[in-house]
């Protein structure tokens, strides 16, 4: 890359880094339990939000787990409306019909339940819902919604994403293939309802590739170069989490305690990169989800022991201190040997749980575009131990491509 360009981008990342510190910055209120559904419906009747719009996925449906939603609103004769027609990487087109429904029933505050792409979908209803005149295209990027949006409440049922605690969603273009994020402080649920019965129904093949995109953000936040004392703090420990928790939930999806700490390292994650950003993972992984409609986490999953590995000594320091959370390596080992064991530990936890080492499907062809894309997200955002250009790109889509 040019090291004008690349000067530039260094120089933008400093300025967002200390432009955070007086931005409105907050963390959602949290409700937590088994009982948590039955408390939510508590707190949207003791606040008169009128009708709710409640805005889930189509495997969410199809097993009826919104029902226990669906149960508590109707106990306490609360009014709401449904979408359920949210598909895996949500579309324009998704929100649009969502917000029609909203619209239709007069609703007046929003409920999420499912993964990040039945939250992602329900944040940007409610920025439409205030911004009719903002088409969802040009919310792309940081700060275009700028106005508060309804009351917003985030029930996950995985734990991963983490978009129950942060700033973004992200969105495809049906039209063009191309996924990307919009980032806006209002866009943070005012409430977030953890409860880990809601995932006990999880499969092992999502538990482990959702739990891998939680130690995704935290890993990226962890390395890059806008950390906070609290998002390190809050990184450390969800990586801590993952490591001692997530191959007991893949093994167990009935351990009530691999369960309810997995949600918590997501929430740890998720408010860890909404302050200190993700980085060149997450580009390059929201590229092959518009194009290929690669599931998120597994995408994640795939690509962060590629990037890593790229980074090189950049990133040996901070991955060595994450090593040294977990275990990883000898106290007199130096920083490369820590790093390296790190790396080789997260490709090891992929191969125990049935991850791939190779993305599926790709097409040479393409890679020229994935590249564009993810160097258009990356740069000049992510505040990454290493700014990749579109040739570096180019190259580790190469790499993660199953050539058979």
């Amino acid at each position: 890359m040019n090291p004008v360009i690349k000067g530039g981008c260094r120089i933008y990342q400093t300025v967002m880094k200390y432009a955070m510190y007086v931005m409105p910055w907050r963390k959602p209120e949290l409700i937590e339990g088994e009982n948590g559904l039955a408390q939510l419906a508590a707190l949207l009747e003791e606040k008169k939000t009128g009708k709710v719009l409640v805005v889930t996925d189509q495997g969410i449906a199809k097993i009826g787990l919104h029902k226990k939603l669906l149960e508590a609103l109707d106990a306490r004769q609360l009014p709401y409306a449904v979408y359920d027609r949210t598909v895996a990487n949500p579309t324009i087109a998704n929100i649009e019909e969502a917000l029609e429904v909203y619209r239709e029933q007069e609703c007046s505050a929003i409920v999420a339940l499912g993964g990040g792409s039945a939250m992602d979908c329900a944040k940007i209803v409610g920025a439409r819902s205030v911004r009719p005149k903002l088409p969802v295209g040009k919310m792309r990027g940081i700060l275009k919604i700028r106005k508060k949006l309804p009351p917003l409440f985030a029930i996950p049922t995985t734990s991963g994403t983490g978009s129950e605690t942060t700033l973004a969603a992200v969105i495809t273009d049906q039209k063009t293939r191309h996924k990307y994020p919009i980032n806006d402080f209002v866009l943070i649920p005012r409430y977030a309802v953890l409860d880990p019965h809601l995932t006990v129904g999880l499969p092992a093949d999502i538990t482990a590739t959702t739990g891998m995109d939680a130690l995704t953000h935290a890993v990226e936040a962890y390395i890059g170069h806008s950390n906070t004392r609290q998002t390190k703090e809050d990184s450390i420990q969800a990586v801590k989490l993952v490591f001692q928790y997530l191959y007991r939930a893949y093994l167990d999806g009935r351990d009530m305690e691999a369960r309810e700490q997995m949600q918590r390292a997501s929430y740890l994650a998720g408010a860890a990169f909404t302050r200190a950003y993700v980085g060149n993972v997450h580009a390059m992984a929201h590229a092959l989800g518009g194009a290929y409609r690669v599931p998120h986490g597994l995408a994640n999953a795939v690509i962060l022991p590629y990037v890593l590995d790229a980074y090189g000594e950049a990133a040996w320091k901070r991955l060595s201190e994450l090593a040294d959370a977990v275990g990883i390596g000898e106290k007199e080992e130096n920083a490369e040997t820590k790093a390296k064991k790190f790396i080789a530990e997260i490709r090891s936890m992929n191969k125990k749980m049935n991850i791939p080492e190779k993305i599926t499907g790709m097409r040479e062809k393409d890679i020229p575009v994935l590249a564009v894309w993810a160097s258009r997200e990356a740069n000049p955002l992510y505040p990454v131990p290493v700014i990749f250009g579109r040739k570096k790109f180019r190259e580790l889509f190469a790499e993660i491509m199953d050539k058979r």
